[in-house]
């Protein structure tokens, strides 16, 4: 016993005399650093604005150095491969410290961002109005809509046309219009003009418009205007009935309805609206990953089910949810019902097919 009370005697003498030494070394250099750097501070006080410019000079002056010396090394590690093809792409001239014979190669970047607005186009030689709508990935009525133009027009180089972001209609909003006014003068869906992402409203609620604003209308078409390209039309295709049709990759349809929205950039689905609303079907077998509402977000009440193959697909804005997550369901089983929830202008749902890290279009599954 008394071995251990000695043991803990020493043990605490070392270490508060551990403590005492630490402190007293940290303690003097911090003084010596804070001396240096009043010192420091003091000279650059009285010489204030007077070492400014060297300093910013050398400083740029090293960084120029570093990007020069290290940068193909640099190139080399982060991107194999291109370092050498970049190499063998300088003139000799540049390499040699000359520029003397150096013509830079001009390249015109086409950015590939989404577009939020109507655009003009200035129409070059040997432009179509099929070319140019396939160029902006827009339909032919499209442009010929946006421009107050018809089929039979010709087109000249120089002429500027106006191009809208994508296939359907532009609209200025007037008083009294909503969206369910607009779609339904353009014999589109509601739903659609919500989803467009640069579609903006004065509540996110009630989906109200200001007038004066611009109001994209995805798929519409022009009243009392026969189209000229059937794509335009997609939107009135009929579904089969729910689980009669098997699709490629053993998918069936998940709900009996008619086809309201198409696949596109922004929209990573289809939508199937029927407004007796009805049952919704598991596409495939697999395991419900995601049943309910879990973040108060615009997929509203939804199912997820893994289909053990790399493939999920999801089931949105359900009335009800049918299934809990963590059990299995059959191709062809009820796992909800078709309803309005979350960000939704009419009784439809919302279905996604999922797969190697993005979204794959539905329409090549259910054929």
């Amino acid at each position: 016993m008394q071995r251990l009370v000695r043991f803990f005697l020493e043990l605490r003498e070392f270490s508060l005399a551990l403590f005492s030494f630490a402190s007293h070394r940290l303690g003097g250099a911090f003084w010596r650093f804070e001396r240096g750097k009043g010192f420091f501070v003091s000279a650059l006080y009285r010489r204030r604005g007077r070492y400014a410019q060297p300093f910013i000079h050398s400083a740029m002056a090293g960084l120029v150095f570093v990007a020069v010396t290290f940068g193909p090394l640099f190139i080399a590690q982060t991107f194999p491969g291109q370092a050498s093809s970049f190499e063998e792409a300088l003139p000799s001239a540049i390499i040699l410290g000359t520029t003397a014979d150096y013509d830079p190669p001009v390249t015109t970047l086409i950015s590939e961002k989404p577009r939020s607005e109507v655009i003009e186009y200035q129409v070059q030689t040997g432009d179509t109005v099929s070319s140019i709508a396939t160029k902006f990935g827009v339909s032919i009525d499209t442009v010929l809509w946006a421009n107050g133009m018809t089929e039979t027009q010709r087109i000249q180089p120089g002429q500027t046309l106006k191009i809208p972001p994508v296939t359907g209609v532009v609209h200025s909003v007037r008083k009294g219009d909503t969206i369910y006014s607009i779609a339904k003068k353009y014999e589109a869906e509601a739903q659609a003009l919500v989803d467009f992402p640069f579609n903006t409203f004065t509540n996110d609620e009630t989906f109200a418009l200001a007038v004066g604003q611009i109001v994209i209308v995805p798929d519409g078409v022009l009243p009392e205007v026969k189209p000229v390209s059937p794509e335009s039309m997609i939107a009135k295709v009929l579904t089969p009935s729910a689980g009669a049709v098997s699709a490629t990759g053993n998918f069936v349809w998940p709900a009996a309805g008619r086809i309201t929205q198409r696949y596109v950039w922004y929209h990573r689905g289809i939508d199937i609206a029927n407004k007796d609303g009805g049952p919704i079907l598991a596409a495939d077998s697999g395991t419900v990953v995601v049943a309910g509402w879990p973040d108060g977000q615009g997929y509203a009440n939804r199912v997820i089910i893994d289909h053990g193959n790399g493939l999920t697909t999801l089931y949105a804005h359900m009335s009800r949810v049918r299934v809990v997550a963590g059990q299995t369901v059959s191709r062809g089983d009820v796992i909800g019902d078709m309803g309005c929830t979350g960000r939704c202008t009419g009784t439809h749902l919302h279905f996604e097919i999922r797969g190697g890290g993005g979204f794959m279009n539905p329409s090549e599954y259910l054929k």
